[in-house]
């Protein structure tokens, strides 16, 4: 039995309500790094993720390589890269439908519309008919699938594993997503010069058919959401966001999501000046600089997933947003490249520690009725990096990249500290 904080609505006010016993299965209390992978459930979503994940990268690093074949231009790489982030806005109708809809047939169609969609398009490269618009529409519509698939994938989590576990599969999850990011541009560019852009768009079809048969052996269980059975979307919607509005502890916890994505992640955007300016190197160098944080990622998940049992989710991820901070700045007074690389490698972990801790709290945060429209509105805060992103460019060019850093991460570390003093109630969590 554990300590339980959750919120509901009354009356449109949250109402706390505390020492909630709720019965958990005896493998919540097991141990282990992998401790999440004894469910099946878990088992059958984490390979999902290693299949789709991999696919995303190789779309991602082939529609770069297609963008500047067709036009030479890196400005068109931008858009074409961007513009699959542009459909984000869908996200809450994404979770208004997990929550009125079967998780597992939403997702089943999601996936089997990426399918086709990547099918169609590696059909129209191998004919030799790619014109420089078609990489911009199946980049749109590619991302609203990606839109509405993920907050049912991420909604569903929870319900395939028990409380206790529910922060060592997010880090799981994470991991599994980081070690595709690390190996799959690699890959990605080898493929397309041994097999062509067209066939790596056929292979990343098949990983999206081996998600759709994961998911059709998924054993979900039911759960009884007041979105599936009254009011129209637009209503479950307003819902959604009136219950985030009302609870003090998500306002804190979405707000405080915004910190990272406008300042702080952003600082890729500026390693291209970074790699010239500060170390002068080459493409090869580049490479280094952009794997490194994905290492970092991956060991700090596998740490992140070794806890267990009363963590002080608050003061770690406030901890880990200031440990970004400060790691942006180590990365600015960095001037060799063994410096350089262990301080992207900081930074990724500690991005990671952040963001992990910060779904944890979340997902522990809401009832499995409202977690769909929760989870839609969270991934909002994906459609500030943009704006995240000029920001960034903007002081690295009045200035230069070492010195955008510095100002990025001096902000970053200052708001967490402000949080820290000025939002106990996120300080003292603990689940």
């Amino acid at each position: 039995m554990g300590r339980v904080m959750a919120q509901t609505l009354t009356q449109g006010r949250p109402e706390v309500v505390e020492d909630i016993d709720e019965p958990i299965d005896a493998s919540a209390a097991s141990t282990g790094l992998f401790r999440s992978m004894r469910h099946r459930n878990y088992r059958l979503l984490f390979i999902g993720t290693l299949f789709a994940s991999s696919g995303l990268w190789l779309q991602q690093v082939t529609i770069n390589y297609l963008a500047f074949a067709l036009t030479g231009s890196s400005f068109v790489v931008g858009l074409a890269s961007g513009a699959r982030s542009v459909p984000l806005f869908m996200a809450p109708l994404g979770g208004v439908m997990a929550d009125r809809y079967d998780k597992k047939q939403l997702m089943l169609s999601t996936q089997l519309v990426q399918m086709a969609l990547t099918f169609a398009f590696a059909v129209v490269i191998v004919g030799g008919w790619l014109q420089t618009w078609h990489i911009f529409v199946f980049s749109l519509l590619s991302g609203v699938a990606w839109a509405l698939n993920m907050p049912v994938r991420q909604s569903v989590i929870p319900t395939t594993v028990p409380r206790g576990d529910l922060m060592n599969a997010m880090a799981l999850n994470s991991a599994g997503f980081n070690l595709t990011r690390i190996a799959g541009p690699a890959l990605a560019g080898l493929m397309i010069a041994k097999v062509g852009a067209g066939e790596n768009f056929l292979i990343q079809a098949a990983a999206y058919l081996m998600v759709a048969v994961l998911v059709m052996q998924l054993t979900l269980p039911h759960v009884q959401s007041a979105a599936s059975s009254s009011g129209s979307a637009m209503q479950n919607l307003r819902e959604g966001a009136s219950f985030v509005w009302h609870n003090s502890q998500l306002r804190l916890q979405m707000l405080l999501a915004l910190v990272p994505v406008v300042i702080a992640l952003p600082y890729i955007a500026i390693l291209p000046q970074f790699n010239v300016e500060v170390l002068n190197g080459s493409a090869a160098t580049f490479g280094l600089l952009m794997a490194a944080p994905g290492v970092g990622a991956v060991m700090a998940t596998l740490v992140v997933a070794s806890l267990k049992g009363n963590v002080r989710y608050g003061l770690l991820l406030l901890g880990a947003l200031f440990g970004l901070g400060l790691s942006l700045m180590a990365l600015a007074l960095a001037t060799q490249l063994w410096m350089v690389l262990a301080m992207l490698v900081l930074t990724g972990g500690t991005q990671m520690v952040y963001m992990t801790a910060s779904q944890s709290v979340i997902q522990l945060s809401i009832p499995d009725e409202y977690r769909g429209r929760v989870m839609g509105i969270y991934m909002l805060n994906q459609g500030a990096l943009p704006l995240g992103s000029i920001f960034a460019g903007t002081l690295a060019d009045l200035y230069s990249a070492s010195t955008a850093l510095v100002i990025m991460g001096a902000l970053v570390a200052v708001l967490a500290a402000v949080f820290y003093f000025r939002a106990g109630s996120l300080r003292r969590l603990t689940v």
